[in-house]
């Protein structure tokens, strides 16, 4: 912790020891699935599943941005069309449905595109009847991961977990209303940005997801995948 108060982890590596650390007593051994969203929440969701013997996988979720900045979210999507929209921005920036269907669309593909390139000739992993522990480096207005816990309960897991180092409480507590279980090693009053409660942030690139999913999947004997 540094004088501003903020928790601080070393790395997305020692955010996910930690992280796995706090879900072992619970999930370990119990054949979860860990579903990290790349790119950040990839390394973290590896030290996840690797404490609590799972299996690894991906599930890319992808912001919507507003008709006046593409920065600016308006909700997100994952490929098979699960979707969070911040209904009340919307209202507020009057932003047309056509626009809306239109960058769903367009996202939507992006994210299917993005999930082949990580996955590669791999199906996805099987998620029905499972505990599914859906990862990422933090929550910030949490868009990304309310969408990917929408599209992640279309394949009827057993239970879902949000599993996360440090997290807006106003995003944990959202998804607390989405997931069957938030885990949340901090949540921190004066939260800013994700970046701030790590001493290394820099960004994740596509090689380093690849490289961890494959590497991954060397190592252990694949588990059962979904048919098709």
């Amino acid at each position: 912790m540094d004088r501003r108060g903020y928790i601080r982890f070393r790395d997305r590596r020692d955010a996910g020891a930690r992280l796995g650390e706090a879900l072992e007593g619970a999930y370990r051994g119990k054949e979860v699935v860990v579903l990290g969203i790349p790119r950040g929440g990839v390394p973290v969701a590896a030290e996840v599943a690797q404490r609590l013997e799972g299996e690894l996988d991906v599930i890319v979720a992808r912001k919507l941005g507003s008709p006046i900045s593409a920065e600016l979210a308006i909700g997100a999507v994952t490929a098979n069309g699960g979707r969070f929209l911040n209904e009340e921005l919307i209202r507020e920036l009057h932003v047309p449905e056509a626009y809306l269907a239109r960058v769903t669309t367009e996202q939507m593909a992006e994210a299917h595109r993005r999930e082949a390139r990580f996955r590669g000739a791999r199906p996805m992993a099987l998620l029905a009847g499972r505990v599914v522990i859906v990862v990422d480096d933090g929550l910030a207005t949490g868009a990304t991961m309310r969408a990917a816990v929408r599209s992640v309960r279309t394949q009827h897991p057993a239970r879902i977990v949000v599993a996360v180092p440090v997290g807006a409480p106003e995003a944990c507590a959202a998804l607390r209303e989405e997931a069957d279980e938030v885990v949340c090693l901090f949540e921190p009053e004066a939260f800013h940005a994700v970046g701030l409660h790590y001493e290394h942030f820099e960004p994740t690139e596509d090689a380093e997801v690849r490289e961890i999913l494959e590497r991954w999947h060397a190592e252990r004997r694949e588990p059962p995948t979904a048919a098709g």
